[in-house]
């Protein structure tokens, strides 16, 4: 897999790597606000962002920096991960670390333009993901966008602090926006 730099509207995309590895980066996943739907919840340091980042890379998985055009200043990350080839599908995620940017649109330019990637260049025939139900911004987000709910799993851990339910969604190319 090759991952390339991509560009959008306002935003550049470029494959993550040691450059990103900052404690601003650290920062973000170690803010309870950014990382409250999250799996991984605090405790990062810089040493093991760098060892993650590593990891990532050495996998060759769809992993892209989100930089704002002009300023390239990184305000967060999307990928696509894993990938399977017998299904023909990929795995979404996106973490919008940048709180100062948050409302902006960004993370809705983002996805749009990385599942059009995958299904104009990688030719996937379709995008899985998984939520918190709670995480209400992000849900409708992925609704507006062509994803639907396929699946609930009920009282899957503690999010937010309460016991939370997460949605499997979906999208093919028929359905994306």
């Amino acid at each position: 897999m090759k991952n390339i730099d991509l560009e959008s509207e306002r935003l550049i995309y470029k494959r993550v790597s040691a450059e990103h590895v900052t404690d601003t980066y650290v920062d973000w996943l170690n803010d309870t606000e950014v990382n409250r739907y999250l799996e991984t919840r605090g405790a990062y340091t810089l040493d093991l962002l760098k060892a993650y980042v590593k990891e990532q890379n050495s996998n060759e998985i769809y992993f892209w920096a989100i930089h704002l055009k002009g300023t390239n200043k990184h305000i967060g990350n999307i990928k696509i991960d894993p990938i399977s080839l017998e299904l023909n599908s990929g795995e979404y995620g996106i973490l919008m670390g940048d709180k100062s940017n948050w409302g902006k649109g960004y993370a809705k330019e983002a996805s749009l333009r990385i599942v059009k990637y995958c299904f104009d260049e990688l030719r996937l025939s379709k995008i899985t993901l998984g939520v918190i139900q709670d995480n209400d911004n992000a849900v409708q987000l992925y609704k507006k966008i062509g994803f639907t709910i396929d699946e609930v799993r009920n009282n899957i851990g503690i999010y937010n602090n309460k016991l939370s339910n997460s949605l499997r969604m979906s999208t093919n190319v028929e359905n994306f926006k």
